[in-house]
């Protein structure tokens, strides 16, 4: 009893969680006390030791200086001045220009374009994945990067501790080693005892990061693996998006791996950073690739999402597999509908998160009454997360729009404004509406009193999940 009201108190006091949070977790110990207080203790802040935190903190701001500089951009950008400010007080650094990007055409094209880079290197190879399977896909990466280390190439892989347990136990994460490459399994908890890592279990290292050389780097929503992805086959094939960049924006994401990499394994990759950056590429485009997690500031990653809802005029199309809001991104998600612009969100119609796609479905009627156009993708698990405002201001990367995204797993997308690459994003997006239903819009209306019960019930408790 006294650790029960210790804990609703706590809930209650805790600075900085948004009033609809602290309501969620409140009637949650209110009406399951022994199950709420331990769900508490375990999920109910998104805790970090101050070691770590520090640790952390410290090694972004040395790497800082090694952020391409400042440099001047076209008047064409001004429509995106907002989303990229947002971007650079989130980063610490600059938007930059003369940058390229090429979108995959498949899953499996991606990662063999990958494997050609990998074999193409000559200095480095930095991996991110928060999923690293022993299929075939995540077989050639293996392979390509055995290869990599063996011919002297610097390799450093990270793979999530949980998302990629399996690899990082087998006999190809050994191979790797054996060949040279340097690993690290991101974010582990001892027996799952995360207060013994110093960080909440549930913490992920969320992030899809490939770096080549330092002038080549890969953004996405696509892990390490085969679309029939056999963790989760019967909702093959997951299909995903990952983006080639060229330019400025590399060194960027190299140091949202370095700052990681750093901050776990200790390795100060400051010496290797001191080269003289990418240069911009001739007609290239302004990006900038930006990190989040538990240890931005609060909000960041909604605000990323705001600022282009916000920029918006004509035209959003919005593709995410995870859909449970906080106020502020239903809100800009509302605001920009009501306005008259034209805007269409593509869920998956079977989600492998039941109750995080019953959260979204619950969110329909909110969402349909703005005037949004909302579709469900038939052809698989639509796993891409894909941003497209007014056909040149994009956002793609590994962030959903879950609570999960928007506060606790460390994220990594990149902020462009370019209508080549834009259009080669909608490309896909219109591929994916093409085996999409659209939801009808009086059938949400006309929700029976039970679900229309339980949908307020789901949006209510959303902040949990």
């Amino acid at each position: 009893m006294v650790v029960h009201v210790a804990v609703i108190v706590r809930a209650i006091l805790l600075e900085g969680r948004e009033p609809l949070a602290r309501a969620a977790w409140l009637l949650l110990l209110l009406a399951l006390p022994g199950l709420g207080t331990a769900l508490y203790l375990l999920f109910g802040e998104p805790w970090i030791s101050k070691g770590f935190r520090e640790r952390a903190r410290r090694t972004y701001e040395d790497l800082l200086p090694y952020a391409p500089q400042p440099a001047a951009l076209s008047d064409q950008t001004s429509t995106a001045d907002n989303a990229f400010r947002t971007g650079e007080a989130v980063s610490l650094w600059p938007v930059v220009p003369g940058n390229t990007g090429t979108v995959a055409p498949d899953s499996d094209t991606a990662i063999a374009m990958i494997v050609a880079d990998i074999d193409a290197a000559h200095a480095t190879v930095h991996l991110s994945f928060y999923i690293w399977l022993g299929d075939h896909n995540g077989t050639k990466v293996v392979e390509a990067v055995c290869r990599a280390a063996r011919r002297g190439v610097t390799c450093r892989i990270v793979a999530d501790a949980i998302g990629s347990h399996a690899m990082t136990k087998s006999r190809d994460w050994t191979r790797m080693r054996e060949a040279g490459a340097h690993l690290c399994a991101s974010l582990k908890a001892p027996l799952g005892l995360g207060f013994l890592a110093g960080h909440r279990i549930d913490l992920r290292n969320h992030r899809k990061i490939v770096v080549i050389d330092g002038s080549i780097t890969w953004c996405g929503s696509q892990n390490c693996a085969d679309p029939a992805f056999l963790p989760k086959r019967k909702f093959a094939p997951w299909v995903d998006i990952l983006i080639r960049y060229e330019g400025p924006v590399a060194r960027q994401a190299e140091l949202i791996f370095a700052s990681a990499w750093n901050t776990e394994t200790g390795e100060d990759l400051r010496a290797e950073l001191a080269k003289v950056p990418p240069p911009p590429q001739p007609g290239g485009f302004a990006a900038i690739a930006v990190g989040t997690g538990p240890l931005s500031p609060r909000g960041a990653m909604t605000d990323s999402f705001v600022a282009i809802l916000a920029a918006a005029r004509e035209r959003v199309t919005i593709t995410t597999p995870y859909f449970a809001p906080d106020p502020p991104l239903i809100a800009a998600i509302v605001a920009a509908a009501r306005r008259g612009v034209d805007l269409s969100i593509v869920f998956p119609r079977h989600n492998d998160n039941r109750i995080v796609g019953a959260i979204a479905r619950a969110y329909y009627p909110v969402l349909a009454r703005a005037g949004v156009r909302i579709f469900e993708f038939r052809g698989g698990l639509l796993h891409a997360k894909t941003l497209i405002a007014d056909g040149s201001l994009g956002l793609v990367g590994s962030a959903n729009m879950d609570r999960r995204s928007l506060d606790l797993n460390f994220e990594n997308n990149i902020l462009f404004y370019s209508a080549d690459l834009a259009s080669q994003v909608a490309a896909h997006q219109h591929n994916w509406l093409a085996v999409s239903t659209e939801i009808d819009h009086d059938a949400v209306a006309a929700r029976p009193l039970s679900r229309r019960f339980v949908d307020n019930l789901l949006t209510m408790v959303a902040a949990v999940f």
